[in-house]
């Protein structure tokens, strides 16, 4: 599962439209890995002005943008140009929803180990094996063989 967490201040992301569009690109990047769409979750956490500090302080001027991001059905090969690859491939998503908006914003990525995954009680199918087309083809998890 990829898993996006964004962490936003209360003036971005102030209508489900923003949101939706940018659920949309992230949705859209994975299954275009040929994951299943439900495997993508991205959260909108809301902070007030005074929650989110940056180096001791609170966050003033440009909306500020934070993002998690966990993977978990697939990992980045361990090559300094793919990962290379894979951030700017992040950045060209992000751009229209928060680099042309002129948010300050910055995002990591984390790889969770993906025997640690389970949905609904299923062990995750192989990446791109017949189980996992399955649940591509169902778009939630079922059981497979």
């Amino acid at each position: 599962m990829p898993l996006w967490l964004i962490y936003h201040t209360d003036d971005t992301f102030v209508d489900n439209e923003s949101k939706a569009a940018l659920s949309r690109d992230i949705t859209k990047f994975y299954t275009n890995l040929s994951l299943p769409a439900f495997y993508v979750v991205v959260n909108f956490i809301k902070l007030n002005g005074n929650d989110m500090w940056v180096g001791g302080e609170p966050r003033s001027g440009k909306p500020f943008v934070r993002i998690t991001i966990d993977h978990i059905a697939i990992h980045v090969p361990d090559d300094d140009a793919i990962y290379h690859r894979t951030t700017a491939r992040f950045d060209e998503l992000l751009k229209p929803h928060v680099a042309d908006k002129g948010y300050s914003w910055e995002f990591h990525v984390d790889e969770t180990e993906r025997r640690l995954w389970k949905v609904n009680g299923f062990i995750p199918p192989a990446y791109k094996s017949a189980g996992e087309q399955l649940w591509v083809k169902e778009n939630k998890a079922v059981p497979y063989e």
